[in-house]
């Protein structure tokens, strides 16, 4: 596979710490797009000294960052991997395959957690309602949200991703589903992040995330 045959973007807030280890895991080929949305712990300059493109993004949100990296992105694949330690990005080239060999537009990342204490019960309990919710409003056989992901770059910028929030990643399945993308879901390993999750790490951000893929939900059923 050539350099940049995919870019990895990883939405970053303060993920000093769990960078270093994230970014010598990419794969050969895999180009990462650190997007610093707002960093006060000197996580650019990590990315910097790691070898990874750094976009800054001011305007805060999951979504704010993931779709900036997706408009800095110039490779044919675009990978979306969260920048805290708990998602390997040495899965990426079994999640690229298929969508490389025309299989499937979409891969996504189905997380089973290598220890007990990687996914809050909160935040596991809030994925299988939403995910329930939206195996319905999209048709697809899915069970996770799926963070860990590939797709073509044509084609996500084609979709017109409109939130910039914490429902960007559901958004992004719904109107691949309405566009009728193929999607798949592949098991990935998922372990205890560095430090403290901005959204799954507390109930309130949890509660935010669940109202922002909520309110798409809503939406899209009507």
């Amino acid at each position: 596979m050539p350099f940049s045959a995919v870019d990895v973007v990883l939405p970053c807030l303060d993920e000093a710490a769990a960078l270093p280890g994230v970014l010598s895991r990419l794969p050969e080929g895999y180009r990462a797009i650190v997007v610093d949305n707002g960093s006060i712990d000197g996580s650019a300059d990590v990315a910097r000294a790691h070898g990874a493109l750094v976009v800054t993004e001011p305007r805060r949100g999951f979504g704010s960052a993931a779709h900036a990296g997706l408009l800095a992105a110039t490779a044919p694949l675009v990978a979306f991997c969260d920048a805290d330690g708990s998602m390997d990005p040495g899965d990426l080239p079994r999640l690229a395959a298929p969508v490389l060999a025309g299989e499937f537009e979409l891969t996504l990342g189905r997380r089973r957690p290598t220890t007990r204490g990687a996914w809050p019960l909160h935040a596991r309990f809030a994925n299988l309602v939403l995910a329930r919710l939206m195996r319905r409003a999209s048709g697809v056989a899915l069970h996770d949200l799926g963070p860990l992901r590939v797709a073509s770059r044509e084609g996500l910028l084609a979709l017109d991703l409109q939130d910039r929030r914490s429902g960007y990643p559901l958004e992004m399945v719904l109107r691949a589903s309405e566009a009728g993308w193929r999607i798949r879901e592949l098991d990935i390993d998922y372990s205890p992040r560095v430090g403290r999750s901005k959204v799954t790490g507390t109930v309130r951000g949890t509660i935010r995330a669940i109202k922002d893929m909520s309110r798409l939900l809503r939406e899209a059923r009507a």
